[in-house]
């Protein structure tokens, strides 16, 4: 890194500019507190929320229609949920949701003047987000990628990054860190400012976080085959059909066997179920993105076939992510939260996605309790973070100007990656021999991480997000060959059936050597009487 040209000393940091950490700095502000916030992007547009929108998880607060939606979610994701965090979501986001109508979002309204809180316009929610962070005092640090953490022994005290458009480094102490960076896609159209590559995870685990629920990463969504917009809810007015014109599912939203289709040969779709001008343009307005790359290749969605590829979403649509382990979102090292992606949301949807209701929900409200948690955490510390004896915790990607004659390529490095992960053959038809042989040519892949790194902040940031994509590939893969069992988004062709008695979390550690773990969970018992024919 170049000599640091900027520093600062607050009481929280905020890594990450998509909707968790906007509540994540907003919430933490609102405590009193000073804030800072770094984003790779712009606070704004960066994520997958700001381009889109984003429907969410709001039941109406009545006892029996919460008990039940929280119930149908402790089966479905594997009983490795819990009741009262999901009870938690749907109280929090209720709040929020106010406040944003109170910020000036224009939800619709019913016949009876209520508003319906059900969906958020990406652009919109995302624009008063950033207007109402830079109102609380939030300094932001746009296009301000974090590289690695300050670390003591008393736990994390703030980080280091580099700005891309000056070139500058940054260090920003602060007594406590938020993590709110998204997940890790694997995206295959290349690296770029806003792309998910899970750096926020391996600058976390540098410190000694562990993670959880990385085996649940096994999530693939359809795409148009010419971009990378994965708007998967939009085929819900699609017809598939094969090359040669044939119908081979139509309407409903379930995509579980596209996969499958795909193996047979290519996939087309048309938004020909939206077969009305009003149908068409509620579409266009929900969800403007998803009609971007296909305009611009001259394509009427509604009318022509597209062809259809499937996107890997790793973390960012699985579950895995940075243990929890408090209410206020902390972690496992003193003085570092998580939010959103960052955080596994096993707690809230067990072994399954989140998919976008409950995704965009758990955003917006572990933003805030890990926020209130920084801030609290932060009032709490004897001295300020300036007067402790920090050191720079990153190591892997990092090796700018090292002692060596090797060169760390990014782009082969990237591929070999890839290649591992975005098969459907290796990660969605998961089997041991398949999992085994793959994490064993990951692992190979370690030592090209030691390599010089070109001294430009291109060079550093993809560096580092390379080592990001090994480092998460290489948890999933060793959460996955020990889940010995189908269940959720986890499935080995070896193991076809739920196991009752692997009905715990698994912890995964470390780096270059992976330790597992496990986690009692509360609600394990349930699932062993259901097995039984007991009532629970």
């Amino acid at each position: 890194m170049s000599q640091l040209k900027k520093e600062m000393t607050v009481d929280v940091l905020v890594l990450g500019g998509g909707p968790a950490g906007a509540w994540a700095a907003w919430s933490a502000a609102s405590q009193g507190v000073q804030v800072v916030l770094a984003d790779k992007g712009y606070l704004g547009t960066s994520g997958a929320t700001a381009p889109g929108g984003t429907t969410l998880l709001v039941i109406p607060p009545i006892a029996e229609l919460r008990e039940q939606a929280v119930q149908s979610r402790l089966k479905s994701g594997g009983y490795l949920s819990e009741n009262a965090w999901i009870h938690r979501v749907l109280d929090q986001v209720e709040l929020n949701l106010a406040l944003v109508e109170q910020w000036g979002y224009p939800f619709p309204k019913d016949e009876a003047g209520n508003s319906m809180r059900t969906h958020l316009h990406g652009p919109e929610y995302m624009r008063i987000m950033r207007r109402v962070v830079r109102k609380a005092g939030v300094t932001i640090l746009d296009q301000s990628p974090a590289l690695e953490l300050l670390n003591d022994k008393h736990g994390v005290g703030g980080a280091r990054g580099i700005n891309r458009l000056t070139g500058a480094s940054w260090e920003v102490k602060a007594n406590a860190v938020v993590m709110a960076t998204g997940g890790c896609a694997f995206l295959s159209k290349g690296l770029g400012c806003n792309v998910l590559t899970g750096e926020g995870l391996l600058m976390s685990a540098e410190v000694g976080a562990d993670l959880s629920g990385m085996e649940f990463s096994r999530q693939y969504a359809p795409s148009f085959a010419d971009g990378t917009v994965t708007r998967g809810r939009m085929l819900a007015w699609a017809t598939l059909y094969d090359a040669d014109g044939h119908p081979l599912h139509k309407g409903d939203r379930t995509f579980g066997s596209i996969p499958e289709m795909m193996l047979k040969g290519p996939v087309y779709a048309s938004l020909d179920l939206a077969d009305t001008a009003e149908k068409q343009d509620f579409l266009r307005k929900a969800h403007p993105i998803f009609f971007m790359p296909l305009e611009r290749a001259g394509i009427d969605a509604f009318k022509q076939k597209f062809p259809l590829t499937l996107r890997y979403e790793g973390t960012m649509r699985g579950t895995g992510g940075l243990r929890l382990s408090g209410t206020d979102c902390r972690t496992t090292v003193p003085g570092l939260y998580a939010a959103g992606d960052a955080a596994s949301r096993e707690k809230v949807t067990g072994a399954i996605s989140g998919g976008g209701a409950y995704n965009a929900s758990w955003a917006i409200c572990s933003g805030s309790w890990a926020g209130q948690g920084a801030a609290q955490h932060a009032r709490s510390c004897r001295g300020q973070a300036n007067s402790r004896n920090l050191t720079a915790a990153g190591r892997y990607g990092l090796a700018a100007g090292a002692d060596t004659s090797e060169t760390l390529e990014v782009k082969p490095l990237v591929a070999a990656i890839q290649r591992e992960i975005l098969p459907l053959q290796i990660n969605y038809f998961r089997s041991e021999p398949g999992i085994s042989s793959a994490l064993k040519r990951l692992n190979a892949l370690m030592p090209f991480l030691n390599g010089r790194v070109s001294a430009t902040v291109q060079g550093i940031v993809q560096a580092r997000e390379a080592a990001a994509m090994l480092a998460v590939g290489r948890w999933m893969y060793t959460a996955a060959l020990a889940r010995k069992e189908t269940r959720g988004l986890q499935k080995l062709a070896e193991y076809p059936e739920l196991d009752p008695r692997q009905t715990h979390r698994l912890i995964v550690s470390g780096i270059e050597q992976i330790s597992i773990g496990t986690e009692a969970v509360p609600h394990a018992h349930e699932l062993n009487l259901l097995k039984e024919g007991q009532a629970i």
